[in-house]
């Protein structure tokens, strides 16, 4: 190499270096440097074939989605309001700079919208609610005690038939493992998707041994919610640290079952499934420290989720 070619060589990285530094320091401007310091890297070094898996994943997230969408009349314009706030939502809680306020213009940046819709968005949050979630953990807290609380179970284990009222009563129950919700409310709550039935007498009686909404559409989309939710970010949790901290996550497939086989196999993965959860259970509200007033120990929200899916192919010609 010519020492002429060199110096060029050299002139060329420094003029490269420059432009480097006042993009950064545009960027610390911003308040980007978490670009740079979490290992955020652009589009073009991320590298192609990893930009099409995700395109690809996204695309097999969204199709059944879409499908619930649409079938609900939950127009494409309403979508992409949700996924607005949502991306702006997420850039400000989640990627900001530690000590520092996100900007509107580094939420631009990240989201790709512009000052002004973010702007608007920011202006503008959407009203959301957790009640329907709140009502799903304490009705489901309430069937657990039923089933492992010795004071609510006969000598076998089984599930009593209970008084409405009173300290050993379905009133009691609730108390005891809903905190300060009203009886008549939850009762009504378990009665209405099917996991309680009241009798004539007013007794009550444990139908099935889970919170799983029968009839109501609206109950089972907001599972649809929280289920999905958990599932993604158990996912995303794997593909960041999964080599260090891996969080459990397989299935079973195979896809070549005759039709004929499938009502055996979704009662025994159903009889199992179930047994393993209410095993789990077990464990989980023998640690659970909700109840124990004053105890500031620290805490999580933890579980494990079983899910059944099943797709008809159609019959390839020979």
């Amino acid at each position: 190499m010519s020492e002429q070619h060199s110096k060029r060589r050299l002139i060329t990285q420094e003029i490269i270096g420059a432009k480097r530094a006042k993009l950064h320091e545009k960027e610390d401007r911003l308040g980007l440097l978490p670009l740079r310091h979490l290992g955020y890297i652009s589009q073009m070094d991320f590298g192609n074939s990893h930009h099409i898996a995700l395109k690809s994943a996204l695309a097999l997230l969204l199709r059944p989605l879409f499908r619930v969408l649409l079938r609900h009349a939950v127009s494409f314009g309403a979508f992409e309001d949700i996924a607005k706030r949502i991306y702006v939502n997420v850039a400000l809680e989640e990627f900001g700079m530690p000590g520092k306020k996100a900007s509107i213009s580094r939420v631009s940046i990240l989201s790709g919208l512009t000052r002004k819709e973010v702007q608007r968005l920011v202006s503008e949050p959407a009203q959301t609610s957790v009640d329907s979630v709140d009502s799903y953990n304490r009705a489901a807290r309430v069937l657990t005690g039923w089933m492992r609380d010795p004071d609510f179970t006969d000598e076998r284990g089984a599930p009593l038939v209970l008084e409405a009222e009173g300290a050993l009563g379905f009133a009691g129950l609730v108390k005891r493992f809903s905190g300060d919700m009203p009886a008549r409310a939850v009762l009504d709550e378990l009665v209405r998707v099917g996991s309680v039935s009241q009798r004539p007498d007013g007794r009550c009686e444990m139908v099935t041994r889970a919170y799983v909404p029968q009839h109501s559409a609206i109950d089972k989309i907001g599972i649809l919610g929280t289920d999905v939710a958990d599932l993604i970010d158990s996912i995303d949790h794997n593909l960041r640290f999964g080599e260090t901290d891996p969080r459990f996550q397989r299935k079973v497939m195979y896809d070549s079952i005759p039709l004929e086989a499938l009502p055996t196999f979704r009662k025994l993965s159903g009889t199992q499934a179930q047994a393993l959860l209410e095993k789990l259970d077990r464990w989980l509200a023998e640690h659970d420290i909700e109840n124990e007033h004053g105890n500031t120990a620290p805490r999580a929200r933890v579980g494990l989720g079983i899910y059944y899916f099943e797709e008809r192919l159609e019959q390839r010609l020979e």
